[in-house]
């Protein structure tokens, strides 16, 4: 049985209490008569076979269950959820024991718990993504987001369906109106589920389905929902859906800003006129600042799933992730429910998480699903400070209060104004109750991000009678700077100003600083940049596989890169009315529009891309449309050079997988390599042996020797421990308007030379498909003349073109153990 968890929500840098992750784990099983601890368990059956009508499905779901309970009474009173539309299982409590004989069956793929380690992980972005792909250059008049669309695309994008797996939605945003939008789409299935302050009139034609999901949640918890702090409907609480929502396919709303009027301009989603269908399934933790933390079940999350493609969605985003080791493919909820929607043609998006820069760090880690890392936009908030010797330092922030007058201030350190007994190692930290009132009162407080909530930081400056805060990156954040909208004038540095204020403090008896007001400013450059928060790759210390194209050499856990970058920093989307912009208790703004910083702001501009290229291609399968968004993608910035990180080095495939998103380039991209469920299936069987994987359908058996992983028809290529040679097979298909030729152009990693065979691909007719190999082999000297040290990681790429619009770009990498 796997450890419970509970991960703080889409905030980033949130510290982890390893007291309520005990507190949770206790809450997640109870004891029957007998003794026996029960759990929500997920039962795992692979695929439906045949099409049997729902009833019949359920009930061989209950015959199953009445193997292992007691009575007929029995298994239908701990049956949660019977998933009957894609995959075939079932959520019910059971025992570990009980677990465990269900799956010594034959009929029966895995019995895994179902458990609370997952946690949900804009203007300006959209019209910025224009600016990069060199398609909208009109000047930034008001600093907003005016993404146009070719009309035909604008129009056939009104029958797509996008399924937004989050915390709900507040149906009254502007960013959700259906004013000129035709009639729902005649082969939608949902339905809208009412509840506490939704009733059915909150879906019109633009939210065109809403359902909630909450049985293994309240089950885990041992008791009903508290609605002081979420809503027993699809109404969001939290705001977090509802932004994400907004991003992915918002109406465009003119005059839309943050509080304090920051951001102002025309804010709308990517897909502005696609429907959006959503599935509630994440709620808040109970504890002491349940506003701020939300928890996602994977039983919950599955039966969301499993609706939103018997439903009709097009695309599932899922700004969702977990901690700690990822699990087998056939212990993964969220994994299972991907496989099984890309089976059905739907692309699932999903957020790769924000706990870099740490390597070995992404989550959602199978080749079925689009993993997004968070990247910067064109946009900043310029807020100078003034230090009392004159130099200014340029901070940025959101806060819509100044100090009273132009006058400096005194300016104190966290660490020097602490009470008696915070530990030394998070005496800058600023974490509730610990600073000394007799020390900060009427001073600016100098507090170093880490541990705790940013505005969490800001509470603890004011409830100590600080006149306002200054918050420092740490180094690994470098000059990436989240802002806030605190509960007090503050303003946020980067790492290099920071030690530029605190040399400063060390060398005056009496530190002032004067924090002058904040101002957007655009067209911001280099950009983007690569988030710091944003998960990376693998950790080349330990042994590891990639996502893609993977070759296995003694590998134990899977960890990866993303597979693109979208905007993720600083994104400006709708709200819920029912939560501040702070989420903090005891802060009672109301905002309409909100700015969020992590990759679950970034996951829902991917989804809204492969909505474009479902409108454009409606006959795509998810695996084509994920790879015209990948081939499509740019590794430079928008003035030629290369992405950055946000420490100011060079990013690589690690960072951001095949690069950062242009999605009008991906609407064409020439060819595409396509895969099916089959294929994935037999990654799965040959990943087994590396302890990823398993068989996932029981009606499709693992050959003896399967395909090894890195033959999976992927738009990447990675090997681990290449010694001597490896080649690589993939096939692409034309998708472009008729005959072709191609040819390859190769930039060779370090250490490593790259043969493809053939250099030309020839195609007749539009839907042909052409196969070639790429021979990867280790050299003391590639072509390039570089030693390679051991355990290095290097990158290169191959790339076809035609000589004209189409290059059709992926990734190599190498890890040399």
């Amino acid at each position: 049985m796997r450890a419970t968890w509970a991960l703080p929500s889409l905030l980033l840098f949130l510290a982890f209490s390893s007291s309520f992750c005990k507190a949770s784990a206790s809450a997640s099983t109870k004891q029957d008569k007998v003794g026996h601890l029960h759990s929500v368990y997920i039962v795992y059956l692979g695929k439906h076979g045949g099409a049997k009508a729902e009833e019949a499905v359920l009930e061989d779901h209950r015959t199953l269950l009445l193997s292992v309970k007691g009575s007929e009474e029995e298994a239908r009173a701990s049956l949660l959820y019977s998933y009957k539309h894609t995959l075939n299982g079932f959520a019910a409590i059971l025992s570990q024991e009980e677990a465990t004989k269900l799956s010594e069956r034959s009929e029966v793929v895995s019995a895994f718990q179902s458990e609370g380690r997952w946690a949900p992980h804009t203007t300006r972005s959209w019209r910025f993504l224009g600016f990069e792909e060199g398609l909208d250059r009109r000047p930034p008049d008001d600093g907003g987001d005016q993404w146009l669309l070719p009309s035909s695309l604008d129009k056939a994008s009104e029958d797509i369906i996008v399924g937004i797996l989050d915390s709900g939605i507040w149906p009254e945003s502007r960013s959700f109106s259906d004013q000129g939008l035709g009639p729902v789409p005649a082969r939608w299935k949902g339905t809208c589920q009412g509840g506490d302050s939704f009733p059915s009139s909150s879906c019109n034609r633009k939210i065109i389905g809403a359902r909630y999901y909450l049985k293994a949640y309240e089950a885990h918890y041992n008791g009903g929902l508290n609605a002081t702090y979420a809503y027993r409907s699809p109404r969001d609480h939290d705001g977090h859906g509802t932004h994400t929502a907004s991003t992915a396919a918002g109406r465009a709303v003119a005059g839309a800003s943050a509080l304090g009027g920051f951001a102002r301009g025309s804010a709308s989603g990517g897909a502005p006129l696609a429907r959006l269908a959503v599935y509630k399934a994440c709620w808040p933790i109970p504890g002491p600042d349940p506003n701020v933390e939300n928890t996602c079940f994977e039983a919950d999350m599955l039966a969301a799933m499993d609706d939103a493609v018997g439903d009709g969605v097009d695309v599932l985003s899922v700004s969702i992730g977990s901690s700690g080791a990822p699990p087998r493919f056939a212990d993964d909820g969220i994994a299972l429910g991907a496989l099984h929607a890309a089976a059905r043609g739907v692309v699932v998006s999903c957020s790769g998480g924000n706990s870099g820069p740490r390597p070995a760090t992404v989550s959602n880690l199978a080749p079925w699903m689009l993993t997004v890392a968070a990247s910067s936009i064109d946009r900043a908030f310029h807020a100078p400070v003034r230090l009392g010797n004159g130099v200014t330092v340029m901070g940025q922030t959101v806060t819509p209060y100044q100090l009273p007058g132009d006058k400096p201030y005194p300016l104190v350190y966290a660490a020097d104004a602490v009470v008696p007994g915070t530990p030394a190692n998070v005496s800058n930290q600023c974490l509730p109750n610990s600073l000394a009132s007799d020390k900060v009162r009427g001073k600016i407080v100098v507090c170093l991000r880490g541990a705790g909530l940013r505005v969490g930081k800001g509470l603890e400056v004011k409830r100590a009678g600080g006149a306002a805060i200054l918050l420092g990156n740490p180094a690994a954040s470098g000059s990436e700077v989240p802002v806030d909208a605190h509960v007090l004038p503050g303003t946020a540095v980067a790492a290099a100003d920071a030690d530029t204020i605190l040399r400063y403090i060390n060398s005056s008896s009496s530190p002032t600083a004067v924090l002058d007001p904040s101002r957007t400013v655009v067209d911001v450059r280099p950009s983007p940049v690569m988030a710091q928060f944003s998960s990376r790759g693998p950790n080349v210390l330990e042994p590891s596989i990639l996502k893609y194209a993977l070759f296995f050499f003694f590998c134990r856990l899977p960890s990866m890169q993303p597979d693109i970058t979208a905007p993720g920093l600083n994104i400006l989307a709708a709200w819920s009315g029912a939560s501040s912009p702070t989420k903090l208790d005891g802060d009672h703004r109301v905002v309409q529009y909100n700015i969020m910083s992590g990759t679950s702001m970034s996951c829902p501009h991917a989804s809204a891309a492969a909505a474009l290229v479902k409108a454009a291609h409606p006959d795509w399968s998810s695996a084509a449309i994920r790879s015209a968004i990948m081939t499509t993608a740019t590794t430079s910035d928008a003035e030629g050079g290369p992405l950055m990180n946000g420490d100011g080095s060079v990013a690589g495939p690690m960072d951001y997988g095949s690069g950062h998103i242009r999605p009008r380039h991906a609407l064409d991209p020439g060819l595409v390599y396509d895969t099916s469920y089959h294929d994935y299936l037999l990654f799965a069987c040959a990943a087994s042996s590396a302890g990823s994987g398993s068989q996932l359908d029981r009606s499709v058996p693992c050959p003896p020797r399967p395909p090894p992983p890195h033959q999976l028809n992927h738009p990447s290529v990675a090997v681990r421990g290449l010694n001597g040679s490896v080649t690589v097979r993939r096939t692409v298909t034309n998708v472009g308007p008729g005959a072709a030729r191609y040819a390859v152009a190769v930039v060779e990693p370090a250490g490593v030379s790259v043969t493809v065979s053939p250099r030309r691909l020839r195609f007749a007719r539009a839907g042909e498909k052409r196969a070639f190999r790429i021979k990867l082999e280790a050299a003391s000297r590639g072509r390039s003349g570089a030693r390679v040290a051991r355990g290095q990681v290097v990158a290169g790429s191959y790339a076809w073109s035609d000589g004209g619009a189409h290059v059709v770009r992926s990734p190599i990498v190498v890890i040399f153990d």
